[in-house]
Formats: C-alpha cells, structure tokens, sequence
C-alpha cells in the first residue's frame, strides 16, 4: 500500500490535470474585446435639431455670426446625407450609416483611383491596338451607391443601371487614362460603357482602346 501511494505514475497523472484545470481557468477570466462604435460624425447636428424641436419659439442661437452659420451648415450637411441614406434605401437595400460628405468624397476618390489604374493594367498590346479596336472590361466593387455616384460627380446615388459616357467625359471623372507599351500609347478610343447593382455593388467599366490614328 505504501508502495502505491508513492507510485510517480499517478502523482505525474495529477500534475497534468492541474495544470489543465489552471490553464482553464485562465482562459475562463479573459473578457471578450468588443468591437468600438466608429464616432457618430453628425453628433453636434443631431444635438442642435434636438435643442430646435424642444423649443421652436425659445431655443438660443450663438451670439456669433460665424458660429450661427457653422451651426446651419452643420444641420444642412446632415440633412443632405439623410437624403443619400434615404435614396439608398428606396432601392431595396438597408439605409447605410451615415457619413459625412468629405468622408463620401475621400471613398470616391479611392475608388477612382482603383478603376483608373485597373483600366491601365488592361491595356496590353493587342494586334487590334493598331486599329484602336482592343477591347477592355474592369471589374472591381463600391458598395455604397452614395460614394459611387459621388465618383460620377453626382450629389446623389445614380438611378440607372448601364450609362455610357464618352471618353473624355469618363476621363474627367477618374483622371485621364493611357497605357504604355513598347514603342507606343495606348489611349481609350470609344465610349465607356458602366454597369452598376446598386445591390451587390459590382461595377464593370468596358470600352475600346488602342493607339490614336
């Protein structure tokens, strides 16, 4: 008996379940990290609508000029992306959260930049370069109709679903576009045509391009 309770097989067998149980234990007391909500941009709108309506005929407005314009341009730019969130959701989908109009524009401008230079990969030489009949089709993803309307120069998100443009007037929106190959240019030499689903986001930009005759 005495033989067995000094056995170094089970006194090795209950070091590992406690140092299990310890290691459990630790893992129990972590705290879970929750995600922080992004700042709400249009919380000092929000405030002046909310001091507005609980006091039509009393509520104060700034003794400064320049503080009472800063105070209806903040309220108008709230305004104005509720219409964008409002327009969205009438196509369907969730209204999207709302974003401030630099913070539109700033996504606009990546996104421009993604098509701009995705078109440019594309342009490799081709025989039909020559002719200036090779043919190109983009594909890339903005999920937010507002932002894509924003790249198109709209104050809103578009209504349709397929739009061409000539080349000089899509070039105004992404920046001017020209591939580069051995001994030549390559420029855009048709209409572009754009398909947009404001549902899944996916965009697709197709066109001719090729040297300029």
């Amino acid at each position: 008996m005495s033989d067995l309770s000094y056995s170094p097989e089970p006194v090795a067998s209950s070091s590992r379940k406690r140092k299990s149980a310890g290691s459990g234990a630790k893992r129990a007391t972590k705290k879970s990290r929750g995600k922080k909500s992004p700042p709400d941009p249009y919380e000092t709108a929000k405030s002046h609508v909310e001091s507005v309506l609980a006091a039509p005929e009393s509520f104060r407005l700034p003794e400064d000029d320049q503080e009472i314009r800063e105070m209806i341009a903040t309220i108008a730019q709230y305004t104005k992306s509720l219409e964008g969130s409002i327009a969205v959701a009438q196509t369907g989908r969730d209204a999207p959260p709302l974003k401030t109009a630099q913070q539109i524009q700033k996504e606009a401008s990546t996104i421009k930049g993604v098509i701009n230079r995705g078109i440019k990969k594309l342009m490799t030489w081709k025989s039909t370069c020559t002719e200036g009949r090779a043919k190109y089709a983009f594909e890339c993803v903005c999920s937010d109709p507002r932002v894509f309307g924003a790249v198109l120069g709209l104050d809103k998100p578009p209504t349709w679903a397929t739009k061409k443009y000539t080349s000089e007037e899509f070039e105004s929106f992404v920046g001017h576009v020209q591939g580069e190959v051995r001994y030549a240019y390559l420029y855009l030499t048709s209409n572009v045509t754009i398909r947009y689903n404001s549902e899944t986001g996916e965009l697709i930009v197709s066109g001719s391009y090729g040297k300029r005759s």
